[in-house]
């Protein structure tokens, strides 16, 4: 990364292509380990369509925006950004894999875990898809079960169940031209139901089991961790913007209308509406006010919203672990600021809900804007993009002799290399040929 700033910290730049806005970011981490944000630059997005570019020029544009506004605001120069992919073309599928190794009294090292990992890419697709990030789930070394890291054991049989998540290549190489349009080099993809994951979500919530319900302007993400793992994944092809065009139609309004009753007077459930008030608004040129009411309102937005739960609950049925989410379900994104949003999730899913902001792991005087769930995504790519620099800049062996009690230059970090092809990918990747099996 060549974004150095005058004190040689290392900064590394975000960017989060959505469907309603695009935001740049950029920051570093500091001396404990949590983000500094030096810049943000956010516009409104309009060439994305659920998640996926739609139109280059637009996008080009709107990016070319929020990366001059960041840069302005951080005082430095962009080279490198670390981008974020979604879209309802992402799918996730699990699958067995296994390594019959020749010498069973050696001990199992990271070649042997590279190489069951490096199998799962070889996997028929179907045309145009490729593989996004594979995660292993847990391994088995003969008949002992339920491994999280095999490495040092000795066995004939290393096998492994993988969450292998994939994607369209043609949706990774649009986002690509864009950036590069700009002026700018992909350092990096990542898929951003896991980067927001990143943002607002515990270790100890990880570790319990929770659904994390990204609710976007496009898509709604969902992402499913058990035992500190990522369990399932999946991306609903709506979100905030059919709400929009439902007030709309249900209330003939315009759209810019619309948005503007749905964020100031909008709430998910009707029946915690009261004093059903009468909200009035402009009509057209010589044509009377508009009166609307709130409570016709809110039953125009809990009936959708309603309706993206039932997708919700769905795919948490089909994950298997509906009666193993200890911690619930955190909801993000900008749909999630409707009001009482969380108590129509208790009551549709049967599951304790709040709301989730990314200031997991932000430092101290943090700018409350950064503390809406709209900017999940974008700060937990900031996350992931520093921490591949600081993987790239660890050896590829740490010790336990290296790392002392309060130690911040290795702290938190993966002790063995193979991990680092669980969490990252590079744009080699990308720039493959449709035709060529990794």
């Amino acid at each position: 990364m060549n974004d150095i700033n005058k004190n040689d910290r290392q900064i590394a730049i975000a960017l989060d292509i959505g469907t309603t806005k695009i935001c740049a970011i950029a920051g570093f981490k500091n001396e404990y380990g949590k983000i500094e944000v030096l810049g943000v630059g956010t516009v409104p997005s309009e060439g994305v369509s659920r998640g996926v570019v739609s139109n280059i020029d637009k996008t080009v544009k709107a990016i070319n925006e929020a990366v001059q506004i960041a840069q302005k605001n951080a005082k430095t120069k962009f080279g490198r950004v670390h981008v974020g992919i979604a879209g309802q073309h992402i799918k996730s599928i699990h699958h067995h894999g296994l390594l019959v190794r020749h010498d069973p009294e050696s001990e199992i090292n990271e070649a042997d875990v590279s190489k069951l990992i490096s199998d799962m890419h070889k996997l028929v697709l179907p045309p145009g898809d490729k593989i996004l990030h594979v995660f292993p789930q847990e391994f088995t070394v003969d008949d002992e079960n339920n491994i999280v890291d095999p490495i040092g054991m000795s066995g004939v049989r290393l096998e492994a169940n993988f969450h292998i998540i994939t994607g369209q290549i043609s949706a990774s190489r649009n986002i690509m031209r864009c950036v590069e349009k700009v002026g700018l080099e992909v350092a990096d993809i990542t898929l951003e139901p896991i980067a927001s994951s990143k943002a607002v979500l515990t270790p100890q919530e990880k570790e319990a089991g929770v659904a994390l319900v990204d609710i976007g302007g496009g898509t709604t993400d969902i992402t499913i961790f058990k035992d500190g793992i990522i369990r399932h994944t999946s991306v609903i092809p709506f979100g905030g913007n059919v709400v929009t065009n439902d007030i709309k139609e249900g209330c003939t309004v315009m759209k810019d209308q619309a948005e503007k009753l749905k964020v100031k007077f909008g709430s998910a459930l009707s029946d915690e509406i009261v004093d059903n008030r009468i909200i009035t608004i402009p009509g057209f040129r010589g044509r009377d006010f508009k009166e609307i009411s709130e409570k016709n309102l809110s039953k125009i937005i809990e009936a959708r919203v309603r309706e993206i739960f039932d997708y919700v609950l769905w795919e948490i049925k089909r994950s298997g672990y509906e009666s193993k989410l200890i911690a619930g379900v955190v909801l993000t994104g900008g749909g999630s600021l409707l009001n009482d949003i969380d108590l129509l999730s208790e009551f549709h899913t049967g599951l304790s809900t709040r709301i989730g902001q990314p200031i997991e792991h932000l430092a101290h005087g943090y700018s409350s804007v950064l503390a809406s769930p709209i900017y999940s995504t974008a700060v937990g790519l900031l996350s992931i993009a520093i921490d591949n620099l600081q993987y790239s800049n660890i050896p590829s062996q740490i010790s336990d002799d290296d790392i002392e009690d309060g130690d911040d230059e290795y702290s938190g970090y993966p002790r063995n290399k193979w991990y680092k092809k669980i969490f990252t990918y590079t744009k080699e990747f990308f720039e493959s040929s449709p035709d060529t099996e990794l």
